[in-house]
């Protein structure tokens, strides 16, 4: 253990609030998944649920490892190849989709032969982020048009978000949001901002007539999200009311100290307890000490985010931790603030906490590529000399064997001499 905590690179304050939140999401995703277990014919033992988030978690640090030992700077060449077969990925997953029990789940698609379903947009914001850093640190020294960075940057975003947008628009305005965001601290002219600010609404007006008008154009689940923003300004009966409603119950009920772990009521009646409305669960079994500790681990994070922006030695290290890092907070947020009926209901996970392999594993590759930027000039020359001390020991080996081959030809040559004199005479000539 002492030998792999070694081995561990960047900020090791990052590494311990990731541990944190990983660690402590083991017990409400235990508590909460019990409804799970005895719902639709289940087998009414949770600890499936606990070892399945367990071999999840376990994955997504595994990821985290192996993605913090690539050089960064890699990622900005991969960000440009890879744009191109995420658009393929979303548009299969607008077009085939998922039907998860009953209800229109084209926000995801399933792995065939593994049974998994994934959620292509979250790869594709990853994917986004280093784009849109990649392109900002590569202008710097330039003069910014409006017309270039409409073709070279703003194109493939807008193409992104469109093919996003129709089956989840939490996430394509939580996207475009952080995009905003990131090309502002990039130093984007500010006035061009404004012009995509105004391009995006009208987009998104548009959007919805074509849709109101010809429903059946495309697979969009428009209806739907326009129902959660009409359903949070009214009192309509509503599967999104009754979450909501579940959801202010367990935290009334939690109060200061909470009722304890495994106590929760209302996980038995929220339908996403262990993953959308998790926090509630957190705060009926723990309190609001519980829940303000659980946000203040988040704050902490993003402050250990900023000190990281400000210590990476690139411009293009500075913006992908900006736009790997601050989403995963703002989509913490949004989580909580669903909860506490701050904002609809948008299907927003509670990043490192709630169940969900394939929500896990994104977050975890963004956390990889972040630690990546963090690594000291010192760790880069550890690994360096590492990495040259195996091709060390290799090209030994391989020395070693080529000798050995070497000598078993002499000593063929010798057992033929000594068979036949003549020819040893000859060769000694």
């Amino acid at each position: 253990m002492k030998e792999l905590i070694r081995s561990l690179r960047g900020d090791k304050v990052i590494w311990a609030f990731v541990a944190l939140l990983a660690l402590f999401s083991f017990m409400p995703v235990f508590s909460a998944s019990s409804n799970l277990a005895y719902m639709r014919h289940g087998s009414g033992n949770a600890l499936t649920y606990l070892v399945k988030h367990g071999a999840q978690v376990i994955i997504g640090f595994f990821i985290i490892y192996k993605v913090h030992k690539v050089p960064y700077q890699y990622f900005r060449t991969i960000s440009r190849f890879l744009l191109p077969v995420v658009w393929v990925l979303l548009v299969y997953t607008l077009l085939k989709g998922t039907v998860i029990d009953g209800a229109n789940a084209s926000r995801w698609i399933q792995i065939p032969f593994i049974g998994i379903t994934f959620q292509t947009s979250t790869l594709a914001s990853i994917v986004l982020y280093v784009f849109v850093a990649r392109y900002l640190s590569k202008t710097r020294d330039t003069p910014i048009t409006f017309k270039n960075s409409l073709w070279d940057l703003w194109t493939p975003v807008f193409i992104t978000l469109l093919l996003i947008f129709p089956a989840n628009l939490s996430t394509a305005a939580l996207i475009f949001t952080m995009v905003m965001m990131l090309v502002f601290i990039g130093k984007y002219p500010l006035k061009y901002i404004g012009i995509i600010l105004g391009i995006g609404i009208i987009g998104l007006v548009f959007f919805i007539i074509v849709v109101k008008n010809f429903p059946d154009a495309f697979p969009n689940r428009v209806d739907t999200w326009m129902n959660r923003i009409d359903n949070f300004f009214s009192d309509k009966p509503d599967e999104d009311v009754y979450q909501i409603q579940k959801a202010k119950i367990a935290i009334a009920t939690g109060g200061f100290e909470g009722l304890g772990p495994g106590k929760s009521v209302q996980k038995n009646f929220l339908p996403q307890s262990s993953s959308d409305f998790i926090y509630a669960i957190i705060v009926e079994e723990y309190g609001l000490v519980g829940g303000l500790s659980v946000l203040f681990l988040y704050l902490l994070l993003l402050f250990r985010f900023v000190v990281a922006s400000h210590k990476a030695n690139t411009l293009f290290g500075k913006l992908v931790v900006v736009g790997l890092g601050f989403p995963i907070i703002f989509q913490a947020m949004t989580n909580m603030a669903v909860a506490v009926e701050l904002l609809p209901v948008t299907g927003q996970t509670l990043p490192l906490i709630s169940s969900g392999g394939s929500s896990i594993w994104m977050t975890c590759i963004a956390l990889g590529i972040i630690l990546s930027v963090t690594k000291k000039e010192e760790e880069i020359a550890l690994e360096n000399a590492e990495k040259q001390k195996r091709e060390d020991v290799l090209k030994r080996l391989i020395d070693k064997q080529i000798a050995e081959d070497e000598l078993e030809v002499e000593e063929d040559y010798s057992i033929q001499d000594v068979g036949n004199p003549m020819q040893a005479v000859l060769n000694k000539k």
